[in-house]
């Protein structure tokens, strides 16, 4: 059985280390999973004001989350939390009140740095936001990823063996919760 898993990468710049670490993922993902990027670039500042007549951006991104099995958050650590364009996705994805897309959804965050705790800070913020949203987020392993010079190729190639036997763990991991989460793929 093939699982549809989406991730959405939680920076939009063109040399951010944590796109390179989707791409990791995405080459290092098992053979029954098919990883599908969820954009969120497009999103424009979320405000109220929308809710009476919502984009068909923001459904977009709304149809994509309801559309896979589950979802990673790669994501960067700014001012020891989360990107703002993250933060702005994650609140378009949440409204109107009561239609938030990540309802149930199992969720999984990760993300990579060059500094030595590896966005751990920034992590657990986006944990208690994605609870609050009703996702249902992987707990353990946590993924917090230290990125030195030459860990990853542009490509998506680790160069280093303990880290590719790990975040192909983790990526198991993550299928089993998704498993656990939705054993019917409701």
């Amino acid at each position: 059985m093939t699982r549809t898993i989406g991730y959405i990468v939680g920076s939009i710049s063109s040399t951010s280390i944590n796109r390179t670490l989707s791409r990791v993922l995405v080459r290092l993902a098992p053979q029954d999973v098919e990883m599908v990027e969820i954009p969120i670039a497009q999103l424009p500042f979320y405000s109220p004001d929308y809710e009476a007549d919502y984009p068909p951006v923001g459904l977009d991104l709304k149809a994509a989350i309801a559309a896979v099995d589950g979802v990673i958050i790669v994501t960067p650590e700014y001012s020891r939390s989360i990107p703002g364009v993250l933060k702005n996705a994650l609140d378009w994805a949440a409204r109107p009140a009561g239609q938030g897309a990540f309802r149930r959804v199992p969720v999984a965050t990760i993300g990579t740095s060059r500094g030595g705790i590896g966005t751990a800070a920034g992590q657990q913020h986006l944990k208690a936001v994605m609870l609050t949203m009703g996702a249902i987020v992987m707990a353990q392993p946590e993924g917090y990823i230290q990125t030195l010079p030459g860990l990853f190729t542009d490509e998506g190639e680790v160069t280093n063996e303990g880290t590719a036997t790990f975040l192909e763990g983790w990526l198991r991991a993550f299928v089993e919760h998704v498993d656990m989460v939705r054993p019917a793929h409701d």
